[in-house]
């Protein structure tokens, strides 16, 4: 018996007589882990047992306790002399005593330990590990013991040595509210404690209360508990115990509780009660105890902009020690993610933008998806419909399941890794409450390939921004328990291919080791990522995913529940930048009247990024004639301020140190003449007289030095001043170049990280971390919690955690911090890597002519086809054609060759992009490199300034507006501020070339501003944009007073033909309808525009609608169309195909075609029409003079609606075309039509077939009339 309770847990077999939940409930009572070994326990699923379940035979008879249960009792007890039998108990007055079985069958919840009692613990802990004992924490008291009030020591030695003394007992099952009357469970004991049972511990004051005598409560036998306390019951049996209870509810499934470790510990989660990450308000309440409260933000007045701040869930109670380092690492990470760039920090520099909620179009099983495609793009107006606020990013919406899987993406420059600052600055603020963990993962971890870590220390060590940690596995193992409070943010992926590598499929076996035991250190960064993004590891956790939008992405697709996608600067915001970069209000004037002076450094500042580099340059920039008008204007200034800067601070620390050096051989001179003159004071004169003019000449030659060397830097910089500021040393162009290569080799890799393989000489590293052309990015290898003892954070076989590079010594000395890390270099900025990629490309003599042209886009072939268009490649090119038909002068200072080479490359290079660009085929080409084409021969034609014009830039302008299609589209390529641009000055040109365009800018996104810039161009005749953007600028220009422009938009606007394929088309269409027919342009307006006297032209020219939304969308956007119907009086063609229209949707469709006099093909194929429909749609439609086209293909039409239509046919007497085929008609139908078709001599055709009209009959139909056909 004593052999069988002391078996381990896990070596116990479960007895088929007893229920699996209340054995297992048992065994994990009596067998609770060490508080270390709490992360070891592996998740299991949630148990749940009956309240109702049935006693234990072995409880017997009760006895009769009805002669206790008075005060008389109570208090003749109470006045016993030797009270030493309960207060002189250790364990009721919270004395330490060694329990050799670690048995623990009720806990109680207790408060949280502090900070010297979670130390405590910890060394507890270990030491339990070795001497496979542990000692009991104090219990907490409501009053500190005194001499009167606490036992001796002696009695105290005597309780406990009579409680280990005591006869050990068995005892039979807990069953809380027990049905006496259920069917018996037979008895169990092995597992069991063999000590005596204790059930109560009191904790001064005690307090008795009396049992009302009622049949609503009962006497149940409990537990055993070890040490016992024995309440004194005369005539009673001193084994067992009893507590009271009341009578237990009507039966109902309960969840049982986790188990609650000493001392406040996590639970592990297979103890939990519920899924891992359960939180749902029920459950929480169920879980936690009375007094548990959830670690929520604190109560005083938050920071934050937005409100209000969202309710955190109601969580289990979090130990101290977990609170501390929450606490820790909000700290920390407070102070760690200020910095956003060199002198700026996000609480003085940040602009609070909004992101935009995009949606993606669900069409079709493509497994090579690629998200710039798959977007549906938005017009201007719906876009800011869209934008959500910082604190909107993580909730759900409109009832939706909470946002767990979010993809956050936008271009280069545009603020990502900013926004992500910002959102961890937030939680270290309380402003995301419903996180408890933030962990942010660096994706150039990746390159970390030792197989060293497991997740615990890649959440705890390697994260970005996370504080070294003193406990880690109450840590993790809180992050077990909840993890739909860890909000993990993976940042530092340039490209979506980076995912996609994770995101497919992994071995099965590693991922099954991963869930059976993650804090096995055998696993590589990529190993782990990959688990956490496909979902093997911390299931229900929140993943925020930032990347750039171009490449394919099937996987991210598939699984992502929301995508952002960032909105950039409005003018508002570049005004709030400016304002807050500039602190000097005359600076901040003069920089804000040069930005409104030029317009496309304006749009420019659309980019955050771009916008950083604008202020550089009007810092410095004198007047705006001297701003840049290109971007590789602005990257080739912004090249040379840094280079005049680095040449300046060099300049001034050799002037420093060489001050340093006079004053230190003049103060040694001095000190050595004036020694000199104290130790040879009696020789003769002479020989003094010529040290001291031998001193006085040393000093004056190095005077003289320094003039030399100032005049020279004086003169250099002047030299440097007149030459645009270039640096004209040999060992600076030297040095410039192999930058360019190392930019070159990045671009083509598709990689901001300079290769750690590659040699990179000090000299090189110095000047590219001075220029602020390279960063030195902290890459954490490992970060642990030194102390004198072992503590949490190591591994039980003394080897550190991390992933240390081979070595790596660390030395354990005291209590400390200590990181691994490695510096990789990074690209400080990816338009100044682009640019300098772009200086090799076209300025290196390495790069050969062919080389050059081969690099060049628009590429014919096949191979050209598949070359992919990434966003730095493009970068890269537009640089390079920019600094080909640049300013020579300029050009010449950045390579060492000589004026009459330089000039032949160059010449030589323009001359292949000035033949490349004129043999382009532009009819040929998509609206994607239509595009490409205007910013390359944009960048040629405006890099230089009006009074110098390149003229092949304007040769190349020139050309390429002469050749343009006339019929110009962008239709599907989303259309920035500084796209807008570059087309905007190509069409001018094309203008000046008595060229006119039909402009088509519909699923462009091109903003309202933009738009106006377009459409207000003289030589556009016609324009296509999104109908919601039109009626927005036709107010602003009728609320502003530009009555002319107004008229031409007006009547230059076009939408036929028009394919709905979105719900927002109808939507939209329904607007300018409504215009239409009410002329006017706001519904407050109660007189009529004078411009739309005769309605909107646009609608009257209307003749084609495709309602192309298809099954799904479809049916949300009829009504609206039925409203708008009857205002197109000229529509011709009506394509309804696959909307699903039923008998109701196709009487509401005969109602609105009364109006449609003109109406001359209908189509309503695949839809769910039946007999009652076509008897409402044939009403109608005898009544529609022109109708010669009526296609019913697929509907569920039977013989009843084949005779309606037989009826209506003779009075249809344009219809030539007829198509009912693949209905439900039989033999009687297809006569009834045949029969009537001889009486409609204009009809040329009419479809019938389908399985169900036999072969014979159909045959002898077409037999009789020609016109008859099978499909």
């Amino acid at each position: 018996m004593q052999q069988e309770s002391n078996r381990p847990t896990g070596d116990r077999e479960h007895h088929p007589g007893r229920p699996l939940t209340d054995t297992k409930m048992q065994e994990e009572e009596q067998n609770l882990p060490p508080y270390s070994d709490l992360e070891d326990l592996q998740v299991t699923e949630m148990h749940e047992v009956e309240q109702d379940l049935p006693p234990d035979p072995n409880f017997g008879d009760l006895p009769d306790l009805s002669e206790f249960l008075n005060d008389d009792y109570l208090r003749k007890f109470m006045e016993q002399e030797d009270t030493e039998i309960l207060f002189g108990d250790p364990w009721l007055n919270g004395v330490d005593v060694n329990n050799n079985n670690n048995n623990c069958d009720i806990i109680t919840t207790t408060a949280l330990p502090s900070a010297e009692s979670h130390q405590q613990e910890q060394q507890h802990n270990v030491t339990s590990k070795t001497n496979h004992r542990s000692k009991r924490p104090r219990a907490p008291r409501s009053q500190p013991c005194t001499e009167g009030n606490m036992p001796t020591r002696a009695k105290r030695q005597r309780a406990a040595g009579r409680a280990k003394t005591k006869k050990a007992q068995t005892e039979p099952a807990v069953t809380q509210g027990s049905d006496m009357g259920s069917e018996p469970i037979p008895a169990e004991t092995a597992g069991l404690s063999t000590s005596p049972p204790r059930i109560l511990q009191f904790h001064s004051p005690i307090q008795f209360i009396t049992i009302p005598d009622t049949p609503g409560y009962q006497v149940v036998q409990t537990l055993s508990l070890s040490p016992p306390v024995i309440l004194p019951l005369p005539n009673t049996a001193a084994a067992p115990t009893y507590i009271f209870v009341p009578a237990p509810s009507p039966p109902r499934n309960l969840q049982v509780p986790p188990l609650s470790p000493v001392d406040g510990a996590v639970a592990p989660v297979q103890m939990s009660s519920s899924p891992p990450g359960s939180l749902s308000d029920t459950a929480s309440k169920a879980m936690s105890p009375l007094c548990a409260s959830p670690l929520s933000p604190s109560n005083e007045t938050s920071p934050c902009k937005e409100s209000p701040v969202p309710q955190s869930p109601t969580v289990l109670d979090i130990p101290q020690s977990v609170k501390d380092y929450i606490q820790k690492a909000k700290v920390h990470m407070s102070q760690a993610c200020q910095d956003m760039e060199a002198g700026l920090n996000l609480t003085s520099h940040y602009v609070d933008v909004e992101v935009i909620q995009r949606e993606i179009l669900r069409s079709g099983k493509n497994t090579n998806k690629c998200l710039d495609k798959e977007l549906v793009i938005m017009g201007d107006t719906d876009r800011q419909k869209s934008l959500l606020g910082q604190s909107q990013i993580f909730e759900s919406s409109n009832g939706d399941k909470p946002k767990r899987y979010i993809l956050l993406f936008s271009n280069a420059g545009m603020g990502k890794t900013t926004l992500i600052k910002k959102l961890c600055l937030d939680w270290s603020r309380d402003c995301i409450p419903q996180f408890d963990f933030v962990f942010l993962l660096d994706g150039k971890a990746l390159t970390i390939t030792e197989p060293t870590y497991s997740l615990q220390t890649l959440l705890l060590n390697l994260s970005s921004f996370a504080p070294s940690c003193i406990d880690s596995q109450a840590v993790y193992a809180q992050i077990l328990a909840a993890p739909k409070r860890v909000l993990i943010i993976f940042d530092g992926f340039e490209q979506l291919r980076d995912y996609e590598i994770l995101l497919q499929t992994q071995e099965k076996d590693l991922f099954s080791s991963l869930q059976k035991d993650s804090k096995a250190q055998t696993y590589t960064v990529r190993q782990l990522y990959a688990a956490i993004l496909q979902r093997a590891l911390l299931q229900g956790s929140t993943l925020l995913l930032s990347t750039r939008p171009r490449g394919t992405a099937s996987q991210l697709l598939r699984r992502a529940d929301s995508l952002l996608e960032m909105s950039g600067f409005t003018p508002t915001y570049v005004e709030s930048y400016l304002s807050q970069y500039f602190t000097d209000p005359a600076l901040r004037a003069s920089a804000l009247d040069c930005l409104q002076n030029s317009s496309y450094l304006h749009l420019l500042c659309w980019n955050p990024g771009l916008c950083r580099l604008v202020c550089l340059v009007l810092e410095q920039s004198k007047s705006s004639g001297t701003l840049p008008r290109t971007l590789t204007g602005l990257c080739h200034q912004v090249l040379r301020l840094k280079m005049e800067r680095d040449c300046s601070n060099t300049n001034s620390q050799a002037e420093a140190q060489a001050q340093i050096s006079i004053q230190c051989v003049e103060e040694t001179q001095t000190h050595v003449s004036s020694s000199t003159d104290v130790k040879r004071r009696s020789k003769n004169t002479q020989r003094k007289s010529r040290t001291q003019v031998h001193t006085r000449s040393r000093t004056q030659r190095a005077r003289r030095a320094k003039a030399k060397e100032k005049e020279a830097d004086d003169l250099e910089a002047e030299e440097m001043k007149s030459g645009g500021g270039e640096i004209q040393s040999t060992e600076d162009k030297e040095l410039l170049s192999q930058v360019s290569s190392l930019a070159w080799d990045g671009v083509k890799a598709n990689s901001s990280v300079i290769p750690a393989g590659r040699t990179i000489s000090a000299k090189l590293k110095a000047f590219g971390l001075r220029t602020g052309l390279f960063l030195s990015h902290h890459l954490r290898t490992t970060q642990f919690y030194l102390s004198g003892e072992t503590d949490g954070a190591e591994r039980k076989d003394g080897k550190e955690i991390g992933g240390g590079r081979k070595g790596e010594r660390r030395v354990n000395r005291g209590s400390t911090d200590v990181e691994n890390s490695e510096n990789i270099l990074l690209w400080a900025n990816p338009f100044l890597q682009s640019y300098l990629a772009g200086v090799h490309l076209s300025l290196s003599r390495t790069v050969s002519d062919r080389s050059f042209l081969q690099t060049l886009p628009f590429q014919s072939g096949p191979k050209g086809r598949r070359r992919p268009q990434r966003e730095e490649l493009e970068l890269t090119l537009r640089f390079a054609v920019g600094l080909l038909f640049h300013n020579r002068t300029e050009l010449q200072r950045l390579h060492l060759y000589t004026e009459t080479t330089f000039r032949d490359m160059v010449v030589s290079k323009q001359g292949l992009v000035t033949k490349h660009i004129e043999e382009l085929s532009h009819v040929d080409m998509s609206p994607a490199q239509i595009l490409e084409a205007c910013h390359y021969v944009y960048e040629a034609s405006f890099t230089h300034d009006n009074n110098s014009r390149d003229s092949g830039g304007t040769r190349l302008a020139t050309h390429l507006a002469a050749n343009l299609p006339e019929v110009l589209t962008f239709h599907g390529v989303s259309l920035s501020p500084l796209d807008t641009f570059a087309v905007q000055k190509i069409l001018e040109r094309g203008g000046t070339e008595g060229r006119s365009f039909c402009l088509d800018l519909e699923d462009s996104g091109i903003q309202i501003s933009g738009l106006r810039a377009l459409v207000g161009l003289s030589d556009i005749n016609t324009y296509r944009a999104c109908i919601a953007d039109v009626i927005t600028l036709w107010g602003e220009l009728k609320q502003s007073g530009e009555e002319v422009l107004l008229q031409q938009v007006v009547s230059k606007f076009k939408i036929h033909p028009l394919k709905a394929t979105q719900v927002c088309h109808i939507d939209h269409l329904a607007k300018l309808v409504n215009i239409h027919v009410n002329r006017r342009l706001s519904d407050s307006s109660s007189q009529s525009d004078s411009i739309l006297a005769e309605g909107v032209p646009a609608v009257k020219e209307l003749h084609k609608l495709e309602f192309a939304l298809g099954p799904e969308s479809g049916p949300l956007a009829l009504p609206k169309l039925w409203e708008l119907l009857p205002g197109l009086n000229n529509l011709q063609h009506l394509d309804l195909e696959k909307s699903k229209i039923d008998d109701k949707g196709a009487e509401k469709l005969a109602e609105a075609l009364v109006s449609l006099c003109s109406l001359e093909i209908l189509n309503l194929s695949q839809n769910c029409i039946g007999d009652e429909g076509v008897k409402k749609l044939t009403a109608t439609l005898r009544d529609l003079p022109k109708m010669h086209h009526l296609s019913l293909y697929s509907n569920v039409i039977s013989d009843e609606g084949a005779e309606s239509l037989a009826a209506a046919l003779p009075h249809m007497a344009s219809l030539t075309e007829l198509d009912v085929a693949y209905n439900k008609l039989t033999d009687v139908g297809a006569q009834s039509l045949g029969a009537s078709l001889r009486n409609c001599k204009r009809i040329k055709i009419l479809r019938m077939w389908n399985q169900c009209i036999p072969y014979g009959v159909f045959e002898r139909l077409q037999q009789q009339d020609q016109r008859i056909a099978w499909h």
